[in-house]
This record gives structure tokens, sequence and C-alpha cells, in this order.
């Protein structure tokens, strides 16, 4: 299945502002500087769909990416704030969580969520993170980025240290190199074929 077209929705950071056309969402979430939005974009096929600084926290509002893959079948990637460390006010930080929380929890679209973890790294938030998308009923893929910053022999016990924090399966990727994009694709692709919760 070949992407057609992705282009920018719109940014929100309530219901009222969220795109009303019924297509599925799969949101990508993890702390700030992951990779979420470099990743987007290699997965996409486009080189400044997302936008991508090396200022941790740039991204401060749910962004909408709509999707055409080459069946004619659309859906929606949403890109979420990042956790964490982030050069942002603590006001801004605070207002990010209820905003998240609230979107992932009462989202019928949501088909599931994309949580990216540096394969360096694995902290107390993503365990949370991956438990609660669970209770949620949503569907929960679990990537692991920046593999091109371990030498090849480190990555596959750094992403079974992972997969042991998380206790799902890990897929293994880089924006830079493009390894595991194919994995992550096939696995939104059945996300997408799940119903609504």
């Amino acid at each position: 299945m070949k992407i057609l077209s992705a282009e920018f929705v719109t940014s929100a950071t309530e219901p009222a502002q969220f795109p009303a056309d019924g297509l599925p969402e799969i949101a990508f979430a993890g702390r700030s500087n992951v990779g979420k939005s470099s990743l987007l974009n290699a997965f996409l096929g486009r080189k400044q769909l997302a936008r991508v600084s090396r200022t941790p926290g740039r991204t401060r509002l749910l962004n909408f990416f709509r999707v055409t893959v080459s069946d004619g079948k659309g859906f929606l990637c949403v890109d979420l704030p990042g956790y964490g460390y982030a050069k942002v006010s603590k006001a801004v930080q605070e207002q990010w969580g209820p905003m998240i929380e609230g979107y992932l929890r009462d989202r019928r679209a949501l088909r599931g969520v994309v949580l990216l973890t540096d394969v360096r790294r694995g902290e107390e938030e993503e365990i949370s993170l991956a438990r609660w998308v669970r209770e949620q009923g949503l569907g929960l893929i679990a990537v692991a980025t920046k593999t091109d910053k371990l030498p090849y022999g480190q990555r596959a016990q750094a992403i079974r240290d992972l997969e042991a924090l998380l206790s799902v399966p890990v897929i293994g990727c880089s924006a830079t190199t493009g390894e595991g994009t194919d994995e992550v694709w096939k696995a939104i692709r059945a996300l997408l074929a799940h119903p609504p919760r």
C-alpha cells in the first residue's frame, strides 16, 4: 500500500477544533526530543510535513495530518506534544497533560497510539503511558527510535530491554536511515483495520 498524499490539516487544543471528517486516527506519543516529528516525516515520505526542531518541546498542540493511501482510504496521523523535559514554561507543560489525556481518553476516531521511546533509554513515563493506553482499549505500537545512534551489535539487546520494560513487542526504527519504517507502517495498517472503541 503506497501513500498517495500527506497534508497538514490543523492544530488544535480542544475537541471543538478537531477535524470532523470521521477518518480513523493514529496518535504519535513520546517524550520531548524522542523524534516524533522526524519519524512521522520519514514514515510519510515527506521531509518537512511535521515541523522538526532541535529544541525539545517545539510541538505544543495536537497536530493533525491527513494521509491518503493507494486503496483510496484515508486516515489521520496526530502528532502529540512531548512529555518530560521541554524548554517551555511549567504552566504550558501543565496544560499539555489534560489536553493529551482528554484526547486519548475521549476521541472516538482514535484507533491506537504509536509510543516512541529512545532506544538508549526507557523510563517510568513510558511504562505508565503504555499501561494507560491499553486500559483505554486502544491499540499500542511501541517503537524504539534513533537506533542508528547505537552500534549494530547493541541494538537487539536494547530493544529486548525495552520490551521487558514495556511488556509489549518493540519495533526498532531510525528516521535517519529508514530502518523499521516498513514495520511501523504494517503495524499501523493493522490498527486501522480494528473497529472503533
